[in-house]
This record gives C-alpha cells, sequence and structure tokens, in this order.
C-alpha cells in the first residue's frame, strides 16, 4: 500500500483521535510550565512488527510541529522487548498531551502487524498469499490495512468501491450467480469481480459466468484441491481462487497446500492484542 495516497485518511484519523483525546484542552499537562522542555524515550515491552511511523508523526505535527520525532527503527521489521522505538524533544506539555494518542495508534497497528507475521511465517514457501477483509476498526480501514502489509500479507478491496463480492445474499437477491456476474461487468467494467461459491457445482457456473476470482466457502483441504484441478483443467488458472471459512491456525498449512491463490482470515484485523508501549521523560 502505497501511503503517499492516503495522506488525507491518516490526518483526519488523527484529527479525530485528538479531538475525542484532548477535547477543548489537557487540563492535567497545564500543571506544567508552558516553556519547560523536555526529552522523552519510548520503548516496548513486546517484541513485534513495528507499524504505524505515520500516524505517529502526524500527530506531533498536529499538536505541535515543534516537537522533533526521531525514529530509531524500521517499520516492518522486529523489535525486541525493551528496545527503544523512537524519541520526542520539545515542549513538555506537547510530548504528555500527544503520548496516549501516539501510542495508541502504534500499539494497535503493531499488534496488527505482528500478528500478521506471524501468520505469514507459518505459510512460507506455499506461494499462497494471505489476504486481510473488512472486519477492520470503525475509522482505521486504511491505517490497519497498511498495517497488515508491514506484516507480510496483503490487501483484500479496500472497501465496497474498489471490487465487487457475491456473496450467498447478494446470488439470492439478483437470480443467481451467472445474472449476478453479468450485471456485475455491466455496472462497473474493468473491477475485479469475486464470487463466494458452496460447492462444485456452483465453482463451474462461477467460472462460466466469467468471474475473476472465486472464493471457495468453507471447503475442506480435499474439496480445494479438487476446486483447484478443476480450474487449472478448465482455465488454466486465469480464475484465482480464494480459500476462506473455517480455517484455523491448525489448519492453515493445510489449506495453504492445497494450491490455491489466496486465504482470507478476519483474524489479521480483529484478533490483535495491543503491543505494550512505554513513554518515560530522561534526562
Amino acid at each position: 500500500m502505497e501511503l503517499s495516497l492516503y495522506q488525507q485518511d491518516i490526518a483526519a484519523a488523527v484529527t479525530t483521535a485528538l479531538r475525542e483525546d484532548v477535547g477543548d484542552g489537557d487540563i492535567t499537562a497545564q500543571l506544567i510550565p508552558a516553556e519547560e522542555q523536555a526529552h522523552a524515550r519510548i520503548i516496548t515491552r513486546d517484541r513485534a512488527i513495528i507499524a504505524g511511523v505515520a500516524w505517529v508523526n502526524e500527530v506531533f505535527r498536529q499538536l505541535d510541529d515543534s516537537v522533533s520525532v526521531n525514529w530509531k527503527v524500521k517499520e516492518g521489521e522486529w523489535v525486541e522487548a525493551n528496545q527503544t522505538l523512537f524519541e520526542l524533544e520539545g515542549s513538555a506539555r506537547s510530548l504528555l498531551t500527544g503520548e496516549r494518542c501516539a501510542l495508541n495508534f502504534l500499539q494497535t497497528l503493531s499488534a496488527t502487524a505482528t500478528l500478521c507475521r506471524q501468520y505469514a511465517d507459518k505459510v512460507e514457501g506455499t506461494g499462497v498469499k494471505l489476504l486481510d477483509t473488512r472486519k477492520t476498526i470503525p475509522g482505521l480501514r486504511i491505517a490497519q490495512k497498511y498495517a497488515v502489509t508491514q506484516g507480510g500479507c496483503f490487501n483484500h478491496r479496500i472497501g465496497l468501491f474498489d471490487a465487487f463480492l457475491i456473496k450467498e445474499n447478494h446470488i439470492m437477491a439478483c437470480g443467481g450467480i451467472t445474472q449476478a456476474v453479468s450485471q456485475a461487468h455491466q455496472i462497473a467494467p474493468g473491477k475485479p469481480v469475486e464470487v463466494e461459491v458452496e460447492n462444485m457445482q456452483q465453482l463451474e457456473e462461477a467460472i462460466n459466468a466469467g468471474a475473476d476470482i472465486i472464493m471457495l466457502d468453507n471447503f475442506s483441504p480435499a474439496q480445494m484441491k479438487d476446486a483447484v484441478a478443476y480450474n487449472k483443467s478448465h482455465t488454466n488458472g486465469r480464475v484465482k481462487l480464494e480459500a476462506s471459512g473455517g480455517i484455523t491456525d491448525a489448519t492453515l498449512r493445510d489449506y495453504a497446500e492445497t494450491g490455491v491463490d489466496f486465504i482470507s482470515i478476519g483474524a489479521l484485523t480483529k484478533d490483535c492484542k495491543a503491543v505494550d508501549l512505554s513513554m518515560r521523560l530522561v534526562g
């Protein structure tokens, strides 16, 4: 994901976070003389993959652009417990006012990236790409989608606007797979059309209808191998196959070895435990 395309989204997310936290002023920070300068160090108490640098930087840019943010680590890389992540220098009031907002972004996005790296490592060597879903924290869609990429996984569609995902209820409302795919190509020519199927008969219909991607919902690994073989013999792999549903940590590798192109996992963005971070004033 190219962050330069989402600067407005980053700024808006930070503005909202600061508004809800700071409100009309940090009354506790006012205990500190306005001219007081400070130096702070932020460490992690957990081993983690770091993600969220742009959001931290934006917090202090909006709050007080005279604050210096000096990063000691790179995004997408492992850091160890008690390692320094970045240091701040500037107004003591600004450092303390921005602390929680900045760390909230960093702890959440680093948690997402860390979990993604753990999943990605489980399928290493299989060639499959692990995809996120739209099961993200409200208001943090772009942020979490970015963190996913820092952890070695990949983005599914960003939202409802950039690709079709025709599921069971859509199929029923449209009158069938063929009708739904046909309408999709007419509504937004060129945008990817993905169809969810539950059996081999629906797989055949989706291929014949002109789907670009087919989601195999709750197929067993054996059924998935059959679907991969069928797709290869009928489309030479032109149609991409995605596994979804019923896939656990214990069965992930089995599904990855079936030959599917993608596996989508909602847990990548919704089952994250925040990384434990700490800020201390020094010197």
